[in-house]
């Protein structure tokens, strides 16, 4: 027999690492969850980023908000891959820089593992380890994990490689950068835009951690290459540079996740 199940959308409703019913949410169902985040008013780059160091001066541990932030990513990639009919179709490829923005890759890839899909977590980066202690331990950790297939790419060639057979992912995650992005994007990085440029050509269906790789999330801003996203995944409050016009062009459909950071950390 079925229940019907009424989900709490204010300030209430629970954090995504802690809640059981998450992964049981389509797209629409993670809006409304959400709903209180995406209400909040809109920040830039510096004040999210000052919001976020002043939560854990509060004592909120980084590695906490990762978690956060990665599960809202991994409920999501399951929701769009179930929308477009195309869960189970194939791995769900995640492109991963080497710090936090990967960091969040490397936590969404973990859980849609233990919700039963299997994931390529790609580090693109020319150090072989994450360069953050968070997205590094992260990275660690999914070397326990069946589902996961780790992989580095270090240069463009061996991006070319993994890429051969992307019309066959289900999803692919942008994951490499969020923010701090000017200018021309560096290899291995601009390599790993282009493929997710090709995967997009092909039917795949994009989502984006934080932010399209190389768009602003204070002014909206693209530098070149650019990510274009069907979804993207922002943290705590809406975005002003996804709210402008390119920006909103290249987000595509937005969801504001609630990750822990308390309101007062946004008074600095």
């Amino acid at each position: 027999m079925n229940t019907a199940v009424t989900l709490p959308t204010r300030d209430d409703a629970p954090l995504p690492a802690d809640d059981p019913a998450l992964f049981g949410l389509d797209l629409r169902g993670l809006r409304r969850r959400w709903a209180a985040a995406a209400a909040r008013g809109a920040i830039g780059a510096e004040a999210m980023t000052g919001a976020d160091l002043r939560a854990q001066a509060f004592g909120v541990p980084g590695e906490r908000l990762m978690e956060q932030a990665g599960t809202a990513v991994a409920a999501a990639t399951r929701a769009l891959a179930a929308d477009t009919g195309r869960l189970g179709k194939g791995p769900v490829l995640i492109l991963c820089g080497p710090g936090n923005n990967g960091g969040d890759g490397f936590v969404a890839a973990r859980r849609l593992a233990q919700a039963g899909l299997d994931v390529i977590a790609a580090l693109v980066a020319g150090n072989p380890r994450p360069t953050t202690p968070d997205a590094l331990r992260n990275w660690d950790r999914l070397a326990a994990e069946p589902r996961v297939t780790r992989v580095h790419t270090a240069a463009a060639r061996e991006l070319t490689i993994l890429g051969a057979d992307i019309d066959r992912a289900s999803v692919v995650v942008d994951a490499l950068l969020g923010t701090g992005v000017s200018g021309v994007l560096r290899e291995p990085i601009r390599e790993a835009v282009e493929l997710i440029a090709r995967a997009r050509s092909l039917g795949v269906p994009i989502v984006a951690i934080d932010t399209p790789t190389a768009v602003d999330l204070s002014s909206g801003d693209p530098s070149d290459p650019v990510v274009q996203a069907d979804l993207t995944v922002t943290f705590h409050r809406p975005k002003t540079g996804l709210r402008t016009r390119r920006g909103a062009a290249l987000a595509g459909k937005v969801l504001v996740a609630p990750i822990g950071i308390p309101l007062e950390a946004d008074r600095g």
